[in-house]
């Protein structure tokens, strides 16, 4: 099949069960905002998901990416479940460890990363939501796997929409702080159990093999600190804004991420169908070229969508939310170009993967994390939510510097000049929209027109190839 043909349709078509997962939390929120009596409940309610994120870290260790890079080492199909199976077993036990810690130091944890004892029950829902979570990941793996499209796609719809279903009648009865988090791990619970029934022949205790597990560990395990820098990147600030600040303030930030975070709509889409293709194509002769080629191409889309963000942020928080949380509207740009710029990252970092050399993922990234914590401490106080927005977009800008700088050195990525000219157009649009203009719709979304014309002058002649690409195959077809 050909390459631009097999990473769209994985791209389109996984990522779009992973957009459907996304966007219906996203249409909601205007909606829970409002059943809520102030933003201390949204806060809290995102500070379960940051907690989740954090300890799903732990409880998966990197072998969800150790599982997708042995299971196309070998094509024997006995060999594949014995990757899921090790797989499943390792990341079993590890999740019923990281859930008994967690009861364990409920107190603590309520105390610290909500900021009061009284939020011990959210504790409990965010222990099981983890336990579930995370061998969910494994055991729905060989869904996407198989490239058992339609099954991935309705299973992400059915999701979000039954979760909802329970937590609407939940916030009406007046149940504020449990509502979001207990529908959450009934519904977790539900696509588990489906993706089980199906997967089944997949997962066999006798087919857990030690020495493949070795080398599963030394992929995946390297991973970890990875996975803990990005929890840094992206929800660090907000435990930080809450004992910084309030907890009032981190329910605003995180109502000001969610437009920032419908980025995580094109992130998704391409992290669904980013893994099956980067590994069935990673012995291609011209791998580094396409690789390449498909950090820019996405580098592109990221900056211009970044651009209308700028321009609709205001308009879209003065209309759908109440004055409560319209301060959030000055932090979407930021939140929305940090995941895109951790897609970027992605993208030429798994090129350590691929050569099965991960560590300079971490040193590279923490690196940006260093960073991003530094600013958090001298803008959060200075610039409120904003400078933690600030950070974080900073933080990821460095990482991708440093990580594509290294790839050209070791010859694994070739970056062109006008990529690097596009890169500096978007800084200085950012800079434009935030000192003059971040409340004017309509100047910026000319301004964000102009700036999609120059790029697509820029990039025409790889626009026209993409499109004579497809005509050919569709004339083959």
């Amino acid at each position: 099949m050909n390459k631009l043909k097999l990473f769209l349709e994985n791209f389109l078509v996984y990522g779009l069960g992973g957009v459907i997962n996304k966007i219906i939390p996203l249409i909601m929120v205007p909606i829970v905002t409002r059943m809520m009596p102030s933003s201390e409940y949204f806060g809290v309610n995102d500070l379960s998901h940051t907690l989740i994120s954090f300890c799903s870290a732990f409880a998966i260790m990197g072998m969800y990416d150790a599982m997708y890079r042995m299971f196309f080492e070998k094509e024997e199909k006995e060999n594949q479940k014995k990757v899921c199976s090790t797989a499943l077993c390792f990341t079993l036990v590890t999740s019923v460890v990281v859930f008994l810690i967690m009861l364990l130091f409920k107190s603590f944890i309520s105390s610290y990363f909500f900021g009061g004892k009284e939020y011990i029950n959210v504790v409990y829902l965010s222990a099981i939501a983890t336990l579930v979570g995370s061998t969910n990941s494994i055991i729905a793996a060989p869904t996407r796997m198989q490239n058992n499209r339609k099954i991935y796609l309705l299973a992400n719809i059915a999701s979000p929409m039954l979760s909802y279903a329970m937590s609407i009648p939940l916030l009406l009865k007046g149940y504020y702080l449990i509502a979001l988090p207990l529908s959450g791990v009934i519904s977790g619970i539900t696509l588990e159990l489906f993706f089980l029934c199906l997967n089944r022949g997949w997962f066999k205790i006798r087919l857990f093999d030690a020495k493949l597990l070795k080398q599963m560990l030394l992929i995946g395990v390297p991973l970890l600190p990875n996975f803990l820098v990005y929890w840094l990147f992206n929800s660090c600030d907000k435990v930080m804004i809450t004992n910084m600040i309030g907890i009032g303030a981190a329910g605003i930030y995180s109502v000001g991420s969610k437009l920032g975070h419908a980025s995580q709509l094109i992130y998704t889409a391409f992290a669904g169908g980013w893994q099956y293709f980067s590994f069935s194509t990673m012995k291609e002769k011209n791998q580094v070229e396409s690789n390449s080629k498909i950090f820019e191409y996405l580098g592109i889309i990221s900056f211009i969508a970044t651009a209308f963000i700028c321009s609709i942020s205001y308009i879209f928080y003065d209309v759908l939310f109440t004055k409560e949380y319209l301060e959030g509207f000055i932090v979407a740009p930021y939140l929305f170009l940090a995941p895109l710029l951790q897609m970027l990252f992605q993208v030429a970092a798994n090129q350590f993967i691929i050569i099965k050399k991960t560590w300079p993922n971490m040193l590279i990234l923490s690196a940006g994390a260093g960073i991003n914590l530094i600013l958090n401490f001298i803008l959060i106080p200075s610039l409120g939510i904003e400078g933690a927005a600030i950070a974080t977009l900073i933080g990821y800008f460095v990482s991708d510097i440093i990580c594509v700088v290294v790839l050209i050195r070791m010859k694994l990525m070739s970056i062109s000049s006008k990529f690097v000219f596009s890169a500096i157009l978007i800084a200085v649009f950012i800079v434009v929209w935030r000192c003059f203009m971040s409340s004017n719709f309509v100047i910026t979304v000319l301004l964000a027109v102009f700036l999609s014309i120059l790029y697509g002058i820029l990039y025409r002649g790889e626009i026209f190839t993409v499109i004579s690409k497809f005509r050919k195959d569709e004339y083959k077809n």
